[in-house]
């Protein structure tokens, strides 16, 4: 194949999108069919479960892997069409990558280290060591540009790969799980410093990551892929205020189901009927938060509208409070306090009665065929 002819100097494509692409690429029996678009500044997320093809995506991207169709455009400039026999090596896209263990050259110092792409830009010396420097002073690591990774933290090894990705003026930049790596204590400073580091990023940038954290923070768009494909895209309001698969759901720690409304009665697939706050005709989504189900040791009195048996058939802790898994009906997840639990003396295999108010339920319109049942 040949690289493409237009050079990098050409003019942005219409609309200011600096990444414009639609990835597809065959391995053995899976297929990654995405298409992708950020603009100028913005952060998107691309999330999903193992296997989804997220990091296939990012190898894509970065030129590790050739796509089998579809295209790739960067700020403009064509970089893979396999329909027009182009194709553009790694070194030469517009590019800059945080791995996720972040791949520091470990014989080389700090300074060295983000000097690289500049001096692989044809930089010299020492021009591309004053961007180093200019780069570390920016991430706060100005007093350790003569040291070798090994004697960095994980926080200022993460810093110092941001820097290196950075210092080459990339039109776009990949972040492959950038916080995975860190201790909880570390990864919430981290996470901070670098949030801010983004919003001076004026180029285009993909996060790729399990954290939905991580993507609620960092991100202004969400994008979440399944089996290759995309299943759900938004602001990250959106997709997490109406999740539309079970993963989706899980990720923002809502139980999900698909049912058919009629006013403010919701048959679900499985046949159990919920009865709803809000009215609706046809194909829904029915929401509800672990923390709306109340449990009881018998069947409750009073205003609760959606009562039925459960079998517990796990307890974890989530944060302050127990996460309760249910089976029957319809399975579900619960979230007590402690003391609700000891009061309850809660045990897996235990039956007992689950309740959620009509109040207490999101309904919104269902605009694919999903089979979903989510359990957060």
């Amino acid at each position: 194949m040949t690289a493409d002819p237009s050079g990098p100097g050409a003019a942005p494509p219409p609309g200011g999108t600096v990444l414009d692409a639609h990835l597809v690429v065959d391995r053995g029996t899976f297929r990654l069919d995405l298409p992708l678009t950020i603009r100028p500044g913005e952060v998107v997320a691309l999330l999903g479960p193992n296997g989804a093809g997220k990091t296939t995506a990012l190898r894509a991207l970065a030129g590790l892997i050739p796509l089998t169709g579809g295209h790739l455009s960067l700020a403009g400039r064509h970089l893979d069409d396999p329909g027009r026999r182009i194709w553009t090596p790694t070194e030469q896209r517009a590019i800059g990558v945080v791995f996720q263990d972040y791949l520091l050259f470990p014989h080389l110092t700090a300074l060295d280290n983000v000097a690289f792409g500049p001096r692989r830009q044809g930089l010299s010396r020492h021009r591309a060591r004053q961007r180093a420097a200019t780069w570390l002073a920016r991430v706060g690591l100005a007093e350790h540009t003569h040291c070798k990774p090994r004697h960095l933290s994980g926080g200022q090894a993460q810093r110092v790969a941001l820097a290196r990705a950075l210092a080459v003026e990339p039109a776009l930049l990949l972040l492959d799980e950038p916080l995975a790596a860190l201790d909880a204590r570390t990864r919430l400073d981290t996470r901070a410093q670098l949030q801010h580091h983004l919003a001076g990023h004026s180029g285009a940038t993909l996060l790729v990551t399990h954290d939905p954290i991580d993507a609620v923070v960092l991100a202004d768009r969400l994008v979440i892929i399944e089996d290759g494909h995309v299943v759900q895209e938004g602001d990250v309001a959106t997709v997490t205020a109406q999740p539309r698969t079970d993963y989706v759901a899980r990720l923002v720690g809502l139980n999900l189901y698909r049912g058919h409304a009629d006013g403010h009665h919701v048959r679900l697939t499985d046949g159990f009927q919920l009865v709803t706050g809000d009215r609706h005709v046809g194909g829904v989504f029915v929401a509800f938060a672990p923390s709306a189900v109340a449990l009881h040791p018998r069947r409750p009195d009073g205003s609760p509208r959606n009562t039925w048996p459960a079998t517990i058939t796990g307890i974890q802790r989530h944060g302050d409070n127990l996460r309760v898994q249910l089976d029957g009906p319809i399975t579900v997840a619960a979230d007590i306090t402690p003391a609700a639990a000891a009061h309850l003396k809660l045990t897996p295999g235990q039956t007992l009665w689950a309740a959620v108010k009509a109040a207490e339920t999101r309904v919104y319109p269902a605009a694919a065929p999903l089979n979903v049942r989510a359990e957060p």
